[in-house]
């Protein structure tokens, strides 16, 4: 029997307040184990009613790697990883399969509140005797950035940044150092970094440390990417992974909502419905002898809006909203 690799990622995207890529599968219809969030393991971890695809761990900064090594065929990643790794890997096979819209973040450098400059740039114009130190888990990306700004190369020219992963140093300006952060990046500027290049959501956290954010680097969200080791089998089975899943996501911009129209009404609400674009060819509608059932599927954005309207103009009654799991076009 064909199989597929597919790394599942744990920390942040599997939290229950950011990501739950776990809850993702479950709405999806798939029946998992052992990937509940805080809770994940690796002896345990087995989709029950898909034979077909063989499930592992993976840390989100890993899983590009593995990918690329052909530990895994599939993978839930944010695009930030797949993008450090791109830029490092000049051998780089990993392809997007589709976009699954949550896990949003952003890369974003950042400063103490206090200091008054408001871009690399004016950090890299100022001259002072002591090494810019820049803290970050996203090296390669920050790197890029770095040495493609204009202060930059005219102050330093094509010199690339000394860059310190644990025991390796590379690099030949030991002016503007980018060094990889352990633990808490925020922390390291109280500790006498002068920069870091980190995600940020809300900015919430960057505010609590007493930074501000000087710098947008890129927008990140969770996405299925595939390996090189994807052959046609693969593809295909990876394609109706992602299309089950991206029903699940669609399927949570949406309410389930259904009315009840006197029939004088109705044609008028069936107008509407068309007009304001609030179904298909057309509402699935329910006839009675005096009432009629009316089913649609709102965007969540629109509810409050459409719901006052249909009360105000077409006199319904009876209205129950329900979350949907799966979308299907």
């Amino acid at each position: 029997m064909n199989t597929i690799k597919l790394g599942l990622p744990k920390g942040s995207l599997n939290s229950r307040d950011r990501g739950n890529t776990y809850q993702l599968l479950i709405d999806s219809g798939y029946d998992i184990r052992g990937y509940d969030p805080g809770d994940e393991s690796d002896r345990k971890l087995k989709i029950l009613n898909d034979p077909e695809i063989e499930v592992y761990l993976v840390r989100p900064q890993s899983a590009p790697v593995e990918l690329n090594k052909g530990f895994l065929d599939i993978a839930i990643v944010g695009d930030d990883w797949v993008t450090e790794e791109s830029i490092a890997n000049s051998k780089n096979n990993i392809f997007k399969i589709g976009d699954l819209e949550y896990g949003k973040t952003r890369i974003v450098a950042a400063i103490p509140n206090n200091l008054p400059f408001e871009s690399f740039g004016d950090l890299f114009n100022k001259k002072r005797k002591k090494p810019i130190l820049c803290f970050t888990e996203y090296i390669n990306i920050t790197k890029d950035f770095i040495v493609k700004n204009e202060a930059y190369i005219s102050n330093y020219g094509a010199k690339n940044p000394l860059v310190q992963i644990r025991g390796l140093i590379e690099g030949e300006n030991e002016k503007v150092q980018i060094i990889s952060s352990d633990g808490v990046t925020e922390g390291y500027i109280a500790k006498g970094a002068d920069i870091i290049v980190d995600n940020a959501q809300s900015g919430k956290t960057l505010k609590e440390y007493g930074l501000k954010e000087i710098e947008e680097i890129m927008h990140s969200s969770a996405g299925l990417y595939g390996g090189p080791t994807c052959d046609e089998w693969k593809k295909k089975k990876a394609e109706d992974i992602y299309q089950q899943l991206y029903g699940a996501v669609t399927a949570r911009r949406y309410f389930d909502v259904k009315f009840n129209v006197n029939n004088n009404n109705i044609e008028k609400v069936r107008n509407y419905l068309i007009t304001e674009k609030l179904c298909a060819d057309e509402p699935t509608i329910i006839a009675g002898k005096k009432y009629s059932q009316v089913n649609i599927l709102i965007l969540k954005e629109r509810f409050p809006l459409v719901l006052s309207s249909l009360k105000k103009d077409y006199n319904i009654s009876a209205i129950v909203r329900n979350e949907i799991k799966q979308f299907v076009k």
